[in-house]
């Protein structure tokens, strides 16, 4: 069956600004699912981002989800704060946890009213999981199912997205630091595990590029809120999460990669053990991935593990 895409503007938290909902599916009144992004890359050029042809998105809607992702704001197809016009040290940080679960709960009501359902599956990866954790602990009732891919849980320690200097109101990030980021601590033989680099190199030149103003820039640049950094550093370093793994109710699935230098295994760990409010609660280890596995070869084992949790009655 063909796959039907449509786009929403929905207002934010902030006034006068909209994040972007993106829907894909094959049928009506099928299972709903919500997608939230990591803190450098928007939705719509992660989860809907074709890998041969197909993206994760493509993937749920013909299985016979009704999908759904968010870009938030500052990110992709949603609106770009007013400090983002400007300077990034004219303005403190942009965009944080508490203005990204805002606008989430905003998307999650907007989407269960316009499809007549009371609940969804939410699967937020990288930062998105700290975003969906907290959502799903303080709306228990709007949410079925949680997975959380790439499971944050920071306590010391270097963390990737780290600036340096002053924090200003975003950070700029080329596709030549994308794909170093992608490849840390790896080796030939887990480079060329993990997929062509040709591939690596195109998806990192259409991430850049869902910033508007990425041309702007030689070279061009994604200008990414700074918001999650001031929150790793104010909370997060300082043993203070921005929510409790326990407070969530539904059934959760934890997913990392073997490789991940971002979002260890270890944190995944940490989170597990923290999911004491679910009776259901379930930890998976994918072999040869990194950060990026919803992109590499081993996606399809991320895919399959995914759809067969949300799939469980």
């Amino acid at each position: 069956m063909p796959i039907t895409t449509t786009d929403h503007r929905v207002p934010s938290a902030q006034p006068g600004l909209s994040v972007l909902l993106r829907n894909k599916r094959t049928t009506d009144h099928a299972p709903v699912v919500l997608f939230v992004h990591g803190a450098t890359y928007p939705a719509t050029v992660t989860f809907d981002y074709a890998v041969d042809g197909v993206s994760w998105m493509d993937r749920l809607a013909a299985d016979g989800f009704d999908t759904w992702c968010i870009d938030l704001l500052g990110y992709g197809g949603a609106d770009r704060p007013p400090p983002m016009a400007g300077a990034a040290t004219a303005s403190g940080p942009i965009v944080d946890t508490a203005d990204a679960v805002a606008d989430v709960k905003r998307a999650i009501d907007f989407i269960l009213a316009r499809q007549s359902v009371p609940t969804l599956d939410l699967i937020g990866y990288s930062w998105g999981t700290a975003i969906c954790g907290q959502v799903a602990g303080e709306a228990t009732d709007k949410i079925r199912r949680l997975v959380l891919a790439g499971a944050l849980w920071v306590q010391a320690g270097k963390v990737q997205i780290a600036v340096d200097g002053p924090l200003g109101a975003y950070r700029l990030v080329d596709a030549a630091g994308s794909l170093k980021r992608w490849t840390i601590g790896l080796d030939d033989r887990q480079k060329a595990a993990i997929g062509p680099a040709a591939r690596r190199a195109q998806w990192a030149d259409a991430a850049i590029a869902s910033d508007p103003e990425s041309a702007r820039y030689q070279p061009p640049v994604l200008r990414a809120p700074t918001g999650v950094v001031k929150d790793v550093t104010d909370y997060w370093l300082n043993d203070t999460p921005t929510y409790d793994p326990a407070l969530i109710k539904c059934p959760t699935l934890i997913v990392v990669g073997e490789w991940d230098q971002e979002t260890t295994p270890v944190q995944g760990q940490q989170v597990f053990a923290r999911l004491t409010g679910t009776a259901t609660r379930r930890f998976t280890l994918i072999g040869a991935a990194t950060h990026l596995m919803l992109l590499e070869n081993q996606r399809l084992h991320l895919h399959e593990t995914v759809r067969g949790f949300l799939g469980e009655r």
